[in-house]
């Protein structure tokens, strides 16, 4: 998209992992960028950009954030929603207020927080909003089809919202990565594995298996110069997939594949 000289980036989740990576190599291409975090008084010594306190799940904290960006600057060019977290586990079992709690995070917490963003984009005709997804959004994954079903809100959001928007010269996107080496897994809420559970064996060693595809991931710099990209794209496409060429194939297969026979694909990946 055009942008005007100095633009201004709000980065939500931006202490960390792929919103870290995003934000230190925007700074490095001369933009004004603000990461967010529900505590940023924990990194004292961060210095990569600019740490906002910024809760998705408070509505008062996104427009206290935003206002302040606003302050100073009088505009704000581009969003990254990318805070979001992990959640896995027998859907049996996962507690009713762990799923609503990961649904305000990754889902009703874009949602305001592009609320809060928009009177200014579209005050000043232009914006652009970057929501980050998941290639887990594009099927249901065994033991984590809570994460893969807000994720899959999301992106379906944004397909109806950035028509919505085109009117005012805003657009939005998906970016959709898939496993990268993150501190994600230490931060996600997973069931414990019960003693008697029928789900007790299989669920065990299904969460191994994928705390150790997130340790073989990418590294989050690909998804940097991705989100670069797309800021430089005069028009974005309505997606962008971000990860190994299985992981992506994996959306080409569900697509052209009988969904039995691309169910037990995902079944014996998952070696279920």
């Amino acid at each position: 998209m055009s942008l005007d000289q100095n633009p201004v980036v709000l980065i939500t989740g931006g202490s960390s992992g792929i919103g870290k990576s995003i934000g230190v190599f925007l700074a490095s291409k001369g933009y004004t960028v603000y990461g967010t975090s529900r505590t940023p008084e924990r990194y004292t010594n961060f210095e990569s950009f600019e740490l906002l306190q910024l809760d998705v799940a408070d509505v008062d904290s996104i427009n206290a954030a935003v206002a302040n960006i606003e302050k100073k600057h009088g505009k704000l060019n581009v969003l990254i929603n990318n805070a979001g977290a992990g959640i896995m586990g027998p859907i049996e079992e996962v507690p009713e207020k762990e799923i609503l709690k990961n649904f305000t995070t990754n889902y009703f917490g874009p949602i305001n927080v592009t609320k809060a963003v928009l009177p200014i984009m579209r005050k000043q005709k232009s914006g652009l909003i970057i929501n980050i997804t998941s290639i887990a959004g594009y099927m249901g994954l065994p033991y984590r089809g809570i994460y893969s079903a807000s994720k899959a809100a999301l992106e379906i959001t944004t397909e109806a919202w950035r028509m919505e928007l085109k009117a005012f010269n805003i657009e939005m996107t998906n970016v959709a990565p898939g496993d990268f080496a993150t501190n994600i897994a230490a931060g996600r809420y997973h069931a414990p594995v019960l003693e008697g559970s029928p789900y007790e064996k299989i669920y065990d060693k299904t969460l191994k298996l994928i705390d150790e595809h997130v340790d073989a991931g990418s590294d989050p710099l690909e998804m940097a110069k991705v989100v670069y990209k797309v800021i430089k794209t005069k028009k974005p496409k309505v997606r962008y997939k971000v990860g190994a060429f299985m992981q992506k194939f994996s959306i080409v297969l569900k697509r052209i594949l009988p969904s039995k026979m691309y169910e037990k694909l995902l079944m014996n990946h998952y070696e279920l």
